[in-house]
């Protein structure tokens, strides 16, 4: 997986949970922890997926896969500002790490002014450390540097990402997710298509895949030249050992390896599939806002209401204590008064 990131951190891609995390005016510190721990939670069964964070519109949260020694991956935004980072500490022996900068804006778009936030959340204590909650918002904003405002960040358009996603947690941490049944042989055979590589790693495959064929092929030429000799000093015919011998003189050499690759590589797929995955369905993704239970709100409202009642009828007793000690004493009738 870390020749993956590699790739990744030049290109713009990053690992990320497979479903938004919503749309959000504000985090504050309480919600940046549940969400983390719920992520850490369902990313143990759930794969993250490559994709990109490009010009992200206010509010966008996202969670992303990012060990440490990472730098953030390219959003598509161009910072006048350096990114600050600071600790804070959280309940339960948790120890949060926050990056905020500031002064963002998209080159060449209707950005007038760097108004851009971006900050980032991170459990370097009592949490997955690999596991970030990014967080678009509006910041103070600052006056374009002219001189920045026509050069772009990142290449456009942005390339297709076809390779499957990782799980980043629990027992299968890096290892990759299993592709839909109909996509397997198209997305691992050499003759479907390749998975998205770089143009020098398409070369190096390509050439790696030649060199074998052409092994392959002198095996097969020594291997009948030897038969032919066999079969003349014997004078007698002799059983085919190969049980497709016939198709050697019907197609060639090249087509008759792949073709058995394929047939072996599907039968061997479908032994593996099913000894690994069996015929279970994969649960949906459990959604980030379920951290919020309906029957827990309404439990804290009304112990706060009550709490609110007790405040007021103590308020009122100490007003009333208060009203009476200030009233003059009354006058007894039973007094004896001279006049």
């Amino acid at each position: 997986m870390s020749s993956l990131l590699a790739q990744a951190q030049s290109e713009g891609p990053c690992l990320r949970y497979p479903e938004s995390a919503g749309m959000h005016r504000e985090i504050n510190l309480e919600a940046a922890i549940n969400m983390l721990l719920r992520a850490t939670h369902v990313a143990q069964t759930v794969p993250f997926t490559w994709g990109y964070i490009d010009k992200p519109a206010e509010g966008q949260t996202y969670v992303i896969f990012l060990p440490p020694d990472r730098p953030f991956p390219n959003d598509g935004v161009r910072y006048q500002d350096n990114e600050g980072k600071y600790g804070v500490p959280a309940a339960n022996g948790r120890e949060m790490e926050v990056c905020e900068i500031k002064f963002g804006f998209v080159p060449n778009s209707q950005d007038q002014q760097a108004w851009r936030f971006r900050r980032r959340y991170r459990l370097i204590k009592g949490g997955h450390p690999q596991l970030v909650l990014v967080h678009y918002t509006r910041g103070p904003p600052a006056p374009i540097n002219p001189t920045l405002f026509n050069q772009p960040v990142r290449v456009y358009p942005l390339r297709g990402i076809t390779e499957s996603g990782v799980f980043v947690a629990g027992e299968r941490a890096g290892q990759k997710a299993q592709p839909p049944q109909g996509n397997m042989m198209h997305n691992q055979m050499p003759s479907g298509g390749m998975p998205a590589m770089g143009i020098h790693q398409q070369q190096a495959m390509l050439a790696h895949q030649n060199s074998n064929m052409e092994m392959m092929e002198r095996r097969q030429r020594e291997r009948q030249a030897a038969e032919r000799t066999a079969n003349s000093q014997a004078r007698q015919p002799r059983p085919e050992e190969d049980d497709s011998g016939d198709e050697v003189d019907q197609v060639s050499t090249r087509t008759l390896a792949m073709t058995r690759y394929k047939r072996n590589h599907e039968l061997m797929n479908a032994v593996f599939q099913t000894a690994a995955f069996g015929n279970k369905a994969l649960p949906p993704n459990p959604k980030l806002s379920s951290i919020f239970s309906p029957a827990d709100l309404e439990t804290k409202v009304e112990k706060l209401q009550s709490e609110i009642e007790q405040l007021k009828q103590k308020s009122d007793e100490r007003r009333a204590r208060s009203e009476q000690q200030k009233r003059p004493p009354a006058l007894d009738m039973g007094d004896n008064i001279t006049l």
